[in-house]
């Protein structure tokens, strides 16, 4: 028996006959000699009503069932008489698939994000849960479709690595030694005995291997999980998220800043036209000025400035800042907040930060003072994008490694890249949770990924 999703349904432009849909129960009221469910299989944001009439065989049963039950429903699709739906399904047989306890944990009543973290194998189940994980199933489609009408080539890059691609040291190492019985070797763990015989972390980065694919096949990209062990338990911060990261070879940073913006004007137009109902939930129930914001983005250009201008602005803007604005010190969330939300009032993008401040590979300008990096920040997140143009120049990024304490001979495989044909070329990462929680006005990263990994928190 062919099931037709509710979505469908709710998108029908004429009655159907003999249809079956399935689905769990969100709400059941009983009339005289009839009982109305309201059903969702996480289709739409929208439920059907589903209408049962005492002449069912079952009908009693029916009567019994709560929030949560999932059945299958065979019948006639009509016009509905009710307000506020065009269709409702009139039963001909309803078929119980699974029941659903009186302590099923969400009733018809709003629940808290707080309470439903606690709860996030059922979390979906909700209307704005719902909303926010089919948003990041069409979000992801959009990405690829970005990068495939644009002739780009998707890799998939490790997981597992013996390199630390951002220099933080903030790394999951993975082992199968004997935890409770070590091998020590000068006093250190023996890694040699080790799986693959050297110290091994999950990534925190795709781009050195998507870096290497760059120079052979021109524009790449990867998006999948990277992996951080930052002990942080901000709303802005987890342990896994997912990053979007295309490498373009000959290109520069005045290319990368470019495709930066044509990304997320792209990304965000499509969710606004294929997302509607579920952006609109975001827009009433979270955050009012949503819609202004998205229609912003898309609308403006965005304001490039240097680090060094933009330190000159925090500097002379008069605000008591929590953290200290001075040349050669990181932008906070609450410096690049006011950039965007107060004096700019749409997105920026900084460029050539101090290279104390950013990872070896970024390319030295001709001050030797700076790099070829940029941020594209936006309001209500901060920094969305970070990238650079690469430093393409063997004996250069050799310097660099020896500055930052890197070891050339766990990186000599990037050097040769360097040695055989280097060519200039850049690229970016997207933070994709970063950007869901922008498109939707979600204020917890942990909100807007299925399972969140952050410390002590494992479960799932």
């Amino acid at each position: 028996m062919k099931r037709i999703r509710i979505l469908n349904l709710l998108r029908s432009d004429k009655p159907i006959d003999n249809v079956t849909t399935m689905g769990w129960i969100r709400t059941r009221r009983d009339s005289k000699g009839f009982s109305f469910l309201e059903i969702n299989d996480g289709s739409s944001l929208k439920n059907l009503q589903v209408v049962a009439d005492s002449s069912l065989v079952n009908y009693e049963e029916i009567t019994r069932l709560s929030t949560g039950s999932a059945v299958s429903v065979t019948g006639s699709l009509i016009e509905s008489p009710g307000k506020g739906q065009t269709w409702e399904l009139k039963a001909d047989s309803l078929e119980i698939l699974g029941l659903a306890p009186d302590t099923f944990p969400l009733q018809k009543k709003r629940h808290t994000d707080e309470f439903l973290r606690t709860i996030a194998h059922l979390r979906p189940r909700t209307n704005k849960y719902g909303a926010v994980f089919r948003m990041r199933s069409e979000l992801s489609f959009a990405i690829h479709k970005f990068f495939k009408d644009r002739d780009f080539q998707y890799i998939h890059t490790p997981v597992l690595t013996a390199s630390d691609c951002e220099g933080a040291g903030e790394l999951f190492k993975v082992t199968t030694l004997d935890l409770d019985n070590i091998p020590k070797k000068d006093g250190k763990t023996d890694f040699s005995l080790d799986f693959f015989g050297a110290a091994t972390n999950l990534t925190v980065s795709g781009q050195l291997s998507a870096e290497m694919f760059a120079l052979a096949l021109g524009d790449v990209y990867t998006f999948g999980p990277t992996f951080r062990a930052e002990n942080s338990n901000t709303s802005r911060h987890v342990a896994e998220f997912w990053m979007v990261e295309p490498e373009m070879a000959f290109s520069d940073l005045n290319d990368a800043m470019d495709l930066s913006e044509e990304f997320l004007k792209y990304l965000t137009g499509y969710v606004i036209d294929e997302c509607g109902a579920d952006l609109e939930l975001f827009a009433k129930y979270v955050n009012k000025n949503l819609m202004t914001t998205l229609d912003s983005l898309i609308s403006s250009g965005f304001t490039r400035l240097s680090y060094k201008e933009a330190v000159e602005i925090l500097s002379k803007s008069g605000q008591n800042f929590e953290f200290e604005v001075a040349f050669g010190k990181d932008l906070q969330s609450e410096h690049e907040r006011f950039l965007t939300e107060r004096y700019f009032q749409h997105p920026v993008i900084i460029y050539d930060y101090p290279k104390n401040i950013k990872p070896f590979y970024m390319r030295i300008n001709d001050d030797n003072k700076t790099v070829a990096a940029m941020d594209v920040l936006v309001p209500n997140i901060g920094e969305i994008i970070g990238g650079s143009q690469r430093e393409e120049r063997l004996d250069i990024l050799e310097a660099r490694m020896d500055e930052t304490g890197l070891s050339k001979k766990d990186y000599w495989w990037y050097i040769e890249s360097r040695r055989y044909g280097s060519v200039y070329h850049s690229g970016f990462g997207l933070g994709f949770e970063r950007f869901l929680m922008f498109l939707t006005g979600v204020t917890n990263i942990r909100d807007v990924i299925p399972f969140p990994r952050s410390p002590n928190s494992i479960s799932f």
